[in-house]
């Protein structure tokens, strides 16, 4: 061997001597303090990066919720078309029912009315008149009360 490479092996195997290779005692402890360092600030970035992940989680799901959620945008939509549905319908109602109500107000006060409900409903005629009923169907039996109706008197 080289005498180099024969001191570098002396070096290691004594301890302590001047030669030796290994640290001191408070050379390895400044070693150790310095690793612990390093892996605390390790420990900090994947502390914020998990952190910075689960805020986009909730973000993400947070908005998901906003916007098709029990009472998220898209239902908020179905209920205001649903409100004007039913805001159409009210007013159909109103019509019909103000339409009614002067049908009524007619039937108890205009004799004309009565008349006309009369003859259309239960088929009344005046004396003399002659009332002729299709059938409903072209070519459809005639039965019982689908003749020719006599006046009632």
């Amino acid at each position: 061997m080289k005498s180099g490479a024969s001191k570098k092996l002396q070096r290691r195997l004594i301890p302590g001597s001047q030669f030796s290779d290994s640290p001191s005692m408070s050379e390895q402890q400044n070693i150790a303090g310095t690793r612990m360092r390093r892996l605390i600030v390790r420990a900090m970035g994947l502390r914020r990066r998990v952190a910075t992940v689960v805020l986009i989680v909730l973000s993400v799901s947070l908005g998901f919720y906003a916007i098709f959620g029990h009472d998220g945008i898209v239902a908020y939509q179905q209920k205001q078309r649903r409100a004007q549905q039913l805001h159409q319908q009210i007013l159909s109602l109103q019509k019909e029912n103000e339409r009614m109500a002067l049908h009524d107000k007619r039937l108890r006060n205009d004799r004309d009315t009565i008349e006309y409900e009369a003859r259309e409903q239960m088929h009344y005629t005046r004396p003399g008149e002659v009332i002729y009923t299709l059938p409903e169907t072209p070519g459809a039996a005639q039965g019982p009360g689908k003749s020719a109706t006599t006046p009632l008197k």
